[in-house]
Parts: structure tokens; sequence; C-alpha cells
């Protein structure tokens, strides 16, 4: 009995740290429409001026999807790929 109550403090005490962690990183976040904000520094600017040089694609969208954040969407093909087996393999007949 005393060690499911140890393990419930446990897994208690470990969901307020990440709640703490996650309540002060939203805290942090910038405003949306915020002109200091991440998303609208020189980035994207560099982005318009420089995506044929980079990446050689005309398309300004595929430049970003393919070369800038080609891991992000690896790590997205990825799991719809596995969601897309998954359901092939439980709709299959025997």
């Amino acid at each position: 009995m005393a060690f499911s109550y140890a393990k419930e403090i446990f897994i208690l005490s470990l969901l307020l740290v990440i709640f703490t962690a996650l309540f002060f990183t939203v805290e942090e976040m910038p405003t949306f429409g915020d002109i200091n904000s991440p998303s609208n520094n020189l980035v994207s600017q560099k982005i318009k001026e420089d995506h044929m040089e980079d990446t050689n694609s005309p398309n300004m969208i595929t430049a970003i999807i393919t070369d800038y954040r080609a891991f992000d969407t690896l790590g997205e093909t990825t799991v719809l790929f596995t969601a897309i087996c998954a359901v092939i393999s439980v709709l299959k007949k025997d």
C-alpha cells in the first residue's frame, strides 16, 4: 500500500514540475502580433530575398518546406506514413 502512495506522490510531483515549466515558458512568449517576436524578425525577410540563391527553387513555399524545414517535414511525413500503415493493417482483409 505504501508503494502505491509513493508512486502517486512521485507522479503528481513530476506533473507539477512539468506544469510549472510549461507555465513559465508560456509566460515568456511574446504577445500575438508583437513586432519584436521572432516570427517578425529578419528571418522571414531573408527567406523572401534569398530563397532562389539558397535552394534553387522558384517557389518560395517549396523552398521553405523542402530545404529550410526539411527535418520537420521528414518527421511529419514519417508520422503520416505510420498512420497510413496502421489504417491499412486494420482495414486489410484476411
